[in-house]
């Protein structure tokens, strides 16, 4: 009689403690409980059971545990009462912090850094996401590498030297990180430009870039799967997707555009990670439309849209962005179906409610984007050979034809082109008349 035993893994008990500095009256009190919310989403979307969750009140940091005394004794009971193997602080914590706290609970303590990145580093699925993530851990435990060698001896040396094997394995190791990050660094720039030609090339086929921005979670790979009927992951999960997607879009009028959906924005974003949405940010950058899509149905909605609202203004300010790009900018507020539909969701011009499940709403959703496409096209009148029938069928293929005249020599056309397809067409049909 054989018995089978079973090699998966125990799932890791975990607590999330979000440390709450400011006053809780109802209205902010309610804000803490979404913060620690999204921070059991995080956690779980990595495997980690969370089996307690608290909100703790800090009148004042302390400096060597970020908690008071009393605060640490309680949740060192916690730990111990709940066999609980992590500990997700839902702050950022300084080295000795994460270190003493550890000694204190005699359990491993995560910050909400170190818990993203581990996030990130489950997800990225490209190659520059890889290294993105990698750069980004490898800056990260630079700065703690103190921690992993408490262990040793750590006194100093006769003559002014510092001695002692901690501080060699120490050095060590950081050399060994510095020289993998320049590494990183050079790979990535590669990919970077490798990235740069393909954007190139979409440019030369210059269908309208429309990208979707907005809160993780929001439901963004959903709606583009609605509309583009592709089969994106999509999952009610915290990053479900960490890397940009392109695919084609036919709308009602006729027009062709390049939907991407990007990773959603989070905020208190880890400094060291703030790079890995480069790709993100470069095609939003580029794009004709963006789509902002918000959760309307979340407790905490306008403060995610006011998130994602800096992300977009820190752009402006490095220079990636223009600063008119709210003008291309339509707010999309989905999960409507959660509000009772569309009609009980309160929006205001530039906004349409839609639920990216059901359906509803994405045929206003069209109609707005064709608007959107009609507002940026520049009225042009362009006259060419009746012999050139390239330039004809490039005309029809990029603009809306609204007039056209038949001579018998020539043809005048009235056409509705984007900015860069104007142009576009005058370097590659400079034999044709072109005026506005």
């Amino acid at each position: 009689m054989s018995v089978t035993t079973s090699t998966t893994p125990p799932a890791t008990r975990a607590a999330v403690i979000l440390p709450w500095e400011r006053p809780t009256p109802n209205d902010e009190f309610r804000a803490a409980e979404a913060r620690l919310e999204e921070a059991v989403g995080l956690a779980s979307s990595i495997g980690l059971v969370v089996v307690r969750q608290a909100v703790l009140a800090i009148r004042s940091v302390r400096p060597a545990t970020l908690f008071g005394k009393g605060q640490v004794e309680q949740l060192a009971e916690l730990v111990e009462e709940n066999d609980v193997k992590v500990v997700i602080v839902d702050a950022k914590l300084s080295p000795g912090q994460q270190r003493n706290l550890e000694k204190a609970l005699n359990s491993k303590v995560l910050d909400r850094t170190g818990l993203i990145l581990d996030i990130f580093g489950a997800r990225a699925a490209t190659r520059e996401g890889v290294l993105q993530v990698e750069l980004a851990h490898l800056e990260y435990q630079r700065s703690r590498l103190v921690r992993l060698w408490t262990h040793l001896e750590r006194q100093r040396g006769g003559f002014g030297f510092l001695g002692g094997p901690g501080e060699t394995q120490i050095e060590a190791d950081r050399r060994m990180i510095d020289e993998r990050l320049v590494r990183l660094r050079k790979d990535l720039d590669q990919v970077r430009r490798t990235r740069g030609l393909h954007r190139s090339a979409r440019k030369k086929v210059p269908f309208p870039v429309v990208a979707l921005v907005g809160y993780t979670n929001a439901g963004k790979s959903t709606l583009f799967n609605a509309l583009t009927g592709s089969a994106v992951h999509a999952q009610d999960q915290l990053f479900a997707t960490l890397d940009p997607t392109m695919r084609g879009l036919r709308l009602p009028s006729g027009r062709r555009v390049i939907l991407s959906d990007t990773v959603g924005f989070i905020s208190e974003l880890p400094t060291e990670l703030v790079a890995a949405f480069r790709a993100t940010l470069e095609e939003v950058a580029e794009a004709d439309i963006i789509l902002h899509v918000r959760d309307v149905a979340h407790p905490d909605s306008a403060a995610q849209r006011a998130d994602v609202i800096n992300v977009l203004d820190g752009m402006v300010r490095d220079g990636m962005l223009d600063a008119h790009w709210p003008q291309r900018t339509i707010e999309v507020l989905n999960k409507a179906d959660l509000m009772g539909g569309i009609e009980a969701v309160p929006r205001h011009p530039g906004c349409v409610a839609i639920s990216a499940i059901t359906g509803e709403g994405l045929p206003n959703l069209y109609s707005m984007l064709d608007q959107h496409m009609t507002a940026s096209m520049v009225l042009t009148r362009i006259r060419l050979e009746i012999t050139n029938g390239a330039a004809l069928a490039w005309l029809y293929e990029h603009g809306e034809v609204l007039e056209r005249l038949d001579q018998e020599t020539e043809i005048t056309l009235d056409v509705r082109l984007f900015e860069q397809d104007r142009s576009r067409f005058g370097q590659l049909y400079p034999e044709c008349l072109v005026s506005a």
